[in-house]
């Protein structure tokens, strides 16, 4: 099979320069003239100008009839990789100690979409963002949990969106954990009543080693360590609408992947 090793490697060499991948990455979020740019990047107008014209030669961008420029086809799929990237560079210690688990291709080729995101570390600053991403939502609150993080805060504040009408679907693991008085606040709290409204939906996977919670405005995930659990410990969160993207698009491949809801798999820690 002929990859075009010549072509690639090419392509790769005029992204190698900082100032060539500053540029593409520039010309990615929004059109610029070379003197606009030249003065953003804090460098001569002439000193641009030679790297615009070595990637418009390149293929990888285009002048526009208004005197800007902007990238092809060609130089938006680059930028795609590079944000996959920049991700995992931005995050090479955590990624030392974590991966994918059983991430889909599909969504590992798109893992550039989450790239504007906040790290956050240790578990109680992951549960008060939990609570903060379940108390901000107006429409919904989707999730994927192989443990249920439960707590006197989070649990009235399901009770209140519920109430409110607020759509709430999970996807648990089939070896899910539950803490013991589970069964209890759920009939001391009458969640069955939202079951029979249709409000609070219920669905189970084979296996979750990624843990994903998101309303209409914001989103989290979690990966799995190298034992492939996920990490409660740490997480990604963000508000960008590429990390909502993905995290959504994730969130609908395992529901449609899941089966319905069985009590009696549901374990107690």
């Amino acid at each position: 099979m002929n990859f075009l090793t010549d072509e690639i490697s090419s392509e790769f060499f005029e992204i190698g320069s900082e100032q060539r991948l500053s540029i593409i990455l520039n010309l990615n979020e929004k059109p610029w003239t070379i003197s606009t740019l030249a003065k953003e990047l804090g460098a001569t107008i002439t000193e641009v100008h030679r790297n615009f014209t070595r990637l418009q030669k390149a293929g990888l961008i285009l002048k526009n009839t208004d005197g800007t420029y902007q990238l092809t086809i060609i130089g938006k799929n680059v930028c795609s990789h590079v944000s996959s990237h920049q991700f995992l560079i931005e995050n090479k210690k955590y990624f030392e100690t974590h991966n994918f688990g059983d991430l889909p291709s599909k969504f590992q080729y798109r893992i550039g979409q989450i790239y504007r995101q906040k790290h956050i570390k240790g578990f109680v600053r992951v549960l008060e963002k939990w609570k903060e991403v379940h108390n901000n939502a107006s429409e919904y609150i989707y999730n994927i949990l192989t443990e249920v993080p439960y707590s006197k805060e989070i649990i009235d504040i399901v009770e209140k969106k519920l109430e409110n009408k607020i759509k709430i679907q999970t996807v648990f693991a089939e070896n899910v954990i539950v803490p013991e008085e589970r069964k209890t606040i759920f009939k001391i709290k009458k969640f069955n009543r939202f079951i029979k409204e249709d409000l609070l939906v219920r669905r189970m996977i084979k296996q979750v080693s990624i843990v994903i919670l998101l309303n209409e405005k914001e989103a989290c995930v979690i990966f799995p360590d190298q034992n492939g659990q996920p990490d409660m410990r740490e997480m990604f969160h963000s508000d960008d609408p590429e990390f909502h993207e993905w995290c959504l698009d994730y969130f609908d491949y395992c529901w449609k992947n899941s089966s319905s809801f069985l009590e009696s798999k549901m374990k107690s820690d």
